[in-house]
């Protein structure tokens, strides 16, 4: 879990010039490091292709000993209650418990929020029925968070729960509810925050 009074690392010129950076939680209850990359610090165009693997295997090694998770979904549900808590007029957000299904994040007012995050992804991420009653409300809302290569936030999409069952679709090989992300689909919610606008 994240605590809002975390740790924060400031590389020069980036947490700064991105208000929507990225943040990576721990294991460790109560910590998490909020970085920025300086795209000019390495150039990993010299780096061989053997050297970038190496490189690759060697952080994942350290994040891994350092408990420190680097999945997209972890990072964009980060983003998205980072950016409810830190935008006035939207609702403060907690993580949900570890392991409650299809729920990431609490409002205050125990409003449940499922987070999906993408990247170039053609759908969300699968959300499960409940399996005694297929049509049982699972969540009061639905954030879409859409991040960019850098995996900063490019836009982040709201859909309240008959939003999503009108608008879902059915994923029969996982036996799962999903949401397509076509410009169509993703305009019927509300667009909470989109770079550069």
């Amino acid at each position: 879990m994240v605590g809002r009074d975390a740790r924060r690392i400031r590389p020069p010129g980036s947490i700064e010039e991105d208000p929507v950076g990225m943040r990576v939680g721990s294991k460790k209850k109560g910590t998490s490091v909020r970085v920025g990359l300086d795209a000019g610090s390495m150039d990993m165009s010299k780096l061989s292709d053997a050297e970038l693997v190496r490189l690759r295997v060697s952080v994942e090694t350290e994040m891994k000993r350092r408990g420190l998770a680097f999945e997209i979904g972890q990072i964009g549900e980060e983003i998205a209650i980072d950016y409810f808590n830190s935008t006035p007029g939207l609702p403060n957000l907690q993580h949900a418990p570890t392991g409650t299904k299809n729920v990431d994040a609490l409002s205050r007012n125990g409003d449940r929020y499922s987070i999906k995050t993408i990247m170039r992804a053609k759908k969300t991420g699968t959300i499960y029925p409940d399996p005694s009653d297929e049509n049982k409300q699972l969540f009061e809302y639905l954030l879409v968070v859409k991040l960019n290569n850098s995996l900063s936030l490019e836009r982040l999409y709201l859909f309240s729960w008959e939003q999503f069952v009108e608008l879902r679709l059915w994923d029969k090989r996982m036996s799962a509810w999903y949401l397509s992300c076509s410009k169509r689909t993703l305009s019927q919610g509300e667009l909470l925050y989109e770079r550069g606008a």
